[in-house]
């Protein structure tokens, strides 16, 4: 019992150092597994040096590049510590969305399916505090060219518990995901994410036929202002290259009348 503490604190250490400065380390899958176990057992509520723990250590472990080696066992710990205090959802949420890859599209399936195990725990409370981030990046997640990321990111939507939450809170959720789903209908390239896109926005029809109507006049609205847009640079940069072509064609002539005078008498 004496020795927890300082156990604990060695631990941190470990992962502090492989985190910010090696990211090299054989053992971190062992030491989690090892910890997820620990986790458990903590006592109600939660010590401020166990949420430190959560915030300071395994919430960063999801930086390196090598966390697939032991997503498995971080999982498990953060879904531990959500389940000893379910307030802990939003911040780890947070977490998540401030490590989440851009260019590495197996962490990214990894990120998703940890996020989805984790919306299946929270409560309202906690989702209030997090749906908008959280399904901006779901939306982008939709719309990836890795198909099997935007297959994922379907699934998360089909997610009964998480379907619950977008239903009890679609006037904000549903804006977010529409024009997600209207870019996929005109431009995806694989069929599979095609049809689950016409799944989801089916699904999404019955659930507010009229907020999905209203969604789609507003993505035509803001589509117009695009391709208005778009031409309006398009005239301007055809302008500026007449401009330009005029101006050397000009310079050109200036230069073939105005020569250097040659001396007569060779010095």
């Amino acid at each position: 019992m004496v020795h927890r503490p300082f156990i604990r604190k060695a631990v941190s250490y470990i992962i502090y150092r492989f985190v910010f400065e090696t990211e090299r380390h054989n053992g971190i899958s062992e030491l989690l597994e090892i910890f997820g176990s620990v986790i458990s057992g903590f006592a109600l509520p939660l010590k401020e040096e166990h949420k430190m723990f959560l915030w300071r250590a395994l919430i960063p472990l999801h930086k390196p590049k090598s966390v697939g080696i032991y997503h498995q066992q971080l999982t498990y710990c953060i879904v531990q510590f959500v389940e000893k205090e379910p307030k802990l959802a939003s911040t780890v949420i947070k977490g998540l969305l401030k490590y989440w890859p851009l260019t590495n599209s197996q962490k990214e399936l990894m990120f998703l399916s940890e996020l989805e195990e984790i919306l299946e725990m929270i409560n309202m409370a906690e989702f209030d505090k997090i749906m908008v981030p959280s399904f901006r990046r779901v939306a982008c997640c939709l719309n990836s060219y890795h198909f099997q990321v935007a297959e994922r990111a379907h699934s998360l939507c089909n997610n009964e518990h998480i379907l619950n939450l977008i239903m009890h809170n679609r006037q904000v959720i549903l804006p977010l995901l529409f024009s997600a789903l209207e870019w996929n209908t005109h431009n995806h390239w694989n069929r599979a994410v095609l049809n689950l896109t016409q799944s989801v926005r089916k699904m999404f029809c019955e659930m507010d036929e009229e907020l999905v109507l209203a969604c789609q006049g507003k993505f035509e609205e803001e589509d117009s202002k695009l391709s208005v847009a778009a031409e309006r640079r398009r005239l301007t940069w055809e302008r500026l290259e007449t401009a330009a072509g005029f101006h050397s064609l000009a310079s050109n002539n200036i230069s073939d009348l105005v020569k250097p005078a040659t001396c007569a008498v060779t010095c």
